[in-house]
């Protein structure tokens, strides 16, 4: 496999117009940040494998046939026979920011034991990429550790998206604790504005990421800004990319994820060391553009852009 991810995958509702009572309407998108990149990734010529779980219930079985749909691999899934899979509802402002309900008190997702991880896949991966989200309960914790030290022993690179959801953290003490220790782990690590001022304190991106890089030491950054483009950091050198801003979008759901794949797809094809600064403009200026594309459409798994949707943007 180029990339196995391991975390969360849950059903996003979103709203979808008004019924003729004008009752909001929600339409069950699959959905879970690291499917998601591996969706995107498989558009992008990639083969991919998910290590989760979900409830034995139809929303676990209609996660796993989306998932198969995408062409990832889906061995790697368990069913949880008493826990019920995550859902979560998402509310979409005039500018097509969220806000999201989570239903996971517990989910299936937070019930992934260390004895049900497939380490055979993540030892056979090119990247592993995990999220903080799968580190919010002690036994899922246990489990995304318990991959890590393997991907570790067999040299497979670190992949890591913080992707902060405050309302599913015990305290904000517990969500910087784990988060510092994925930042601890990562070779390659894609975080946004918002979870850099989380983690530093600091509203300025450049002095932020250079706070991350003295304590943890990671190789290859990537720091999405929303409307105000993206920046890389790496071997000392910084490069920035503008934003592609659409007056089509419909809500933001995916737009990191969207971005997080085309990272891990320029590190596949050239890896994180020597690369020069045109090459990672021309990487970011990629992943900014197929992010705008996602922010069009409702949803995100089902609906990731292909290689030519996104070369005729930036076109």
């Amino acid at each position: 496999m180029d990339v196995v991810a391991l975390g969360e995958l849950l059903i996003d509702f979103t709203e979808n117009g008004t019924s003729a009572q004008d009752n909001k309407l929600f339409e069950a998108n699959p959905g879970g940040a690291p499917c998601n990149v591996l969706a995107m990734l498989q558009k992008l010529g990639h083969q991919t494998a998910f290590i989760g779980k979900v409830g034995q219930d139809a929303f676990g079985r209609l996660l796993v046939d989306a998932v198969k749909e995408q062409g990832i691999d889906t061995t790697g899934v368990r069913y949880d026979d008493n826990v019920h899979t995550t859902l979560a509802f998402v509310q979409t402002a005039a500018d097509g920011d969220r806000d999201f309900s989570f239903y996971r008190n517990p989910g299936a997702d937070m019930m992934l034991t260390a004895d049900e991880v497939d380490l055979s896949l993540v030892r056979n991966a090119k990247i592993f990429h995990f999220g903080s989200l799968s580190m919010t309960d002690q036994i899922c914790e246990n489990a995304t550790k318990h991959a890590i030290a393997a991907a570790k022993e067999a040299g497979v690179l670190i992949s890591f998206d913080p992707n902060l959801r405050k309302p599913l953290w015990k305290s904000m003490d517990d969500a910087k604790e784990k988060i510092s220790w994925g930042l601890s782990q990562c070779d390659i690590l894609k975080i946004s504005d918002d979870e850099i001022e989380f983690m530093t304190g600091e509203k300025d991106i450049k002095t932020g990421v250079k706070k991350l890089i003295d304590e943890y030491h990671i190789p290859f950054i990537c720091a999405t800004m929303g409307k105000n483009g993206s920046m890389a950091f790496f071997d000392g050198h910084i490069v920035e990319a503008a934003p592609f801003l659409r007056d089509d979008t419909v809500e933001t759901t995916g737009a990191g994820d969207t971005f997080c794949a085309c990272l891990l797809h320029d590190v596949l094809e050239h890896g994180i060391n020597d690369r020069k600064d045109d090459d990672v403009k021309k990487m970011l200026t990629f992943a900014n553009a197929a992010a705008s594309l996602i922010t069009t459409r409702k949803g995100a798994l089902r609906v990731m852009p292909e290689k030519g949707e996104v070369e005729a943007v930036i076109k």
